[in-house]
């Protein structure tokens, strides 16, 4: 049913955010809206110049325990939840003398500002946790029927030029109700310790942007950002360019997450989720133009992340070629200057960019949702298997490059490497044999004169024959996890070919 705004008669009001909400207000009272309200709103409203009963004379009781119990009472929510459909319920408020609601605004403790800030832990954190404001909130949206219940200050401007709220409408209205106080007990379940092993597990979001589409035209595609995380890629500053697309966002969060991998000067390109170019080198000038030369052809409208402030010759190597984003912790006066005759070029500065989040990776299935912990990629470790020569510190830290460059590939994935650049990478295939294949034929293209190439493989070799590829390519070092039934038959087939064999008892699939 269709319900007229200005036969709003009483209005329960509590709020943290009081944006706008006085402006809200003060026409619908002139109009003879009776305003109930909580402790400091009631002050604000009163400093604003409206009338506010507090709520206390309404249930005859005061606010008790610092604030912690306002609104939870029965003289409250009878006036939430009476049904106007119901003759008892109507016969309840009459006997004791009080109307019901038909306007409620509210919005909950800032818990989440609390705790990104570090402005209260532990005790003093768990006093943001709101409990009357979820409460008011859920029963005046279970009673949207004849109640229209505003939870975001975004939403008063609905009522700017209108007579008339629809029963869609509050129903709309209600729905955000629940999500928001979803979202915030989801914040605060994983801030008191919920785990992915729990019966029950739930995700937060905050609106972020209404994204153009996404993978494709034809699908509808919004960003969110965790709520009550402290950083994310929603942080970074968009410099110049288009609005990020679905696909990029995507693609940046690849590059970023690879390239946490590496400490010294690291460029990564990134093309559908894959790494198609890396490399690391002693300044970031060169780690760029090694990356961008790595595959030429892949790398052709990818997404760039570096780890250290672009300057102006990296900058100037991007612009050589088509790169659809570039994103880096800080980009120099001169590097900004060069990249601004690209238009287009999404250019994004992420002073965080390079600090590890413990986020779960959530994915969506038919009808649910997988949730794990990250994948952690280990560095060199004496732990490794050796199998053959005993590697110099040079073809270490190349070992090191190649096995962390393919935790980040698509399986089936193989890195093919030389002086910490990629010179071939096979991925997303169906069978190892096609990925090192594909490696190997990449390297032939780019790369024929590379030396001191090192395969990594993501997981084990379920047969030699992948050995016998690298021997025939020239390859003298493989690294991989094993735990193949034919391990044995691997090994053999290293030794009786000179392939040296690094086994890290770990795979790193990436499906």
């Amino acid at each position: 049913m269709d319900k007229q705004i200005s036969s709003f008669k009483r209005a329960l009001v509590s709020t943290s955010n009081k944006e706008g909400l006085a402006e809200f207000l003060k026409p619908m009272q002139q109009k003879g809206l009776e305003i109930v309200s909580t402790g400091g709103t009631a002050n604000y409203l009163r400093q604003e110049g409206l009338d506010v009963i507090d709520v206390s004379e309404q249930t005859g009781f005061p606010e008790v325990m610092g604030g912690r119990v306002k609104t939870l009472h029965p003289k409250i929510h009878m006036c939430l939840l009476a049904r106007d459909y119901v003759e008892e319920d109507s016969s309840i408020l009459k006997d004791y003398n009080i109307q019901p609601f038909d306007l409620v605004i509210g919005n909950l403790y800032p818990f989440e500002q609390a705790k990104v800030s570090n402005e209260a832990k532990g005790r003093d954190l768990y006093e943001f946790i709101d409990i009357g404001g979820p409460s008011f909130l859920r029963a005046a949206a279970k009673s949207f029927e004849r109640i229209t219940v505003l939870c975001d200050p975004k939403d008063y401007s609905i009522f700017h030029n209108k007579k008339i709220i629809t029963l869609d409408e509050r129903r709309h209205l209600a729905s955000k109700v629940f999500a928001h106080v979803s979202v915030y007990d989801s914040m605060v379940a994983k801030e008191l310790g919920i785990g992915i092993t729990d019966p029950e597990f739930s995700v937060g979001g905050g609106f972020v942007e209404k994204l153009r589409y996404g993978e494709n035209p034809v699908q509808n595609a919004s960003w969110y950002r965790g709520k009550g995380e402290s950083s994310g890629l929603h942080n970074a500053l968009i410099l110049q360019g288009k609005p990020l697309s679905y696909n990029n966002i995507l693609d940046i969060d690849a590059a970023v997450t690879t390239i946490r991998e590496f400490n010294k000067p690291t460029c990564v390109a990134v093309k559908h989720l894959n790494p198609c170019g890396v490399a690391t080198s002693d300044n970031i000038s060169e780690a760029t133009i090694k990356a961008l030369k790595a595959d030429p052809v892949s790398v052709f409208g990818g997404v760039i992340a570096v780890n250290q402030m672009l300057n102006q010759e990296a900058a100037e190597a991007l612009v050589e070629g088509f790169v659809e984003c570039v994103i880096a912790p800080d980009f120099s006066k001169k590097a900004l200057e060069v990249l601004s005759v690209k238009k287009n070029l999404r250019v994004l500065k992420w002073p965080e960019m390079m600090t590890k989040d413990q986020e779960v990776k959530v994915r969506t299935v038919s009808g649910g949702f997988l949730v794990q912990t990250q994948d952690e990629v280990s560095s060199w470790s004496e732990k490794w298997d050796i199998i053959g020569d005993t590697p110099n510190d040079f073809i270490k830290s190349n070992i090191e490059f190649a096995w962390k460059v393919c935790a980040h590939l698509k399986s089936n994935a193989i890195a093919l490497v030389s002086d910490h650049q990629t010179v071939g990478l096979g991925m997303g295939q169906v069978n190892r044999v096609d990925a090192v294949e594909q490696a190997i034929g990449r390297q032939l293209k780019h790369h024929t004169q590379a030396k001191g190439l090192v395969l990594a493989s993501d997981a084990f070799f379920p047969f030699p024959d992948s050995i016998e590829q690298a021997h025939k390519a020239g390859i003298e070092w493989v690294v991989q996890p094993g735990g193949s039934i034919r391990d044995e038959q691997v090994i053999a087939k290293s030794k009786s070919l000179g392939v040296n064999l690094v086994m890290t008892g770990q795979r790193h699939f990436q499906h």
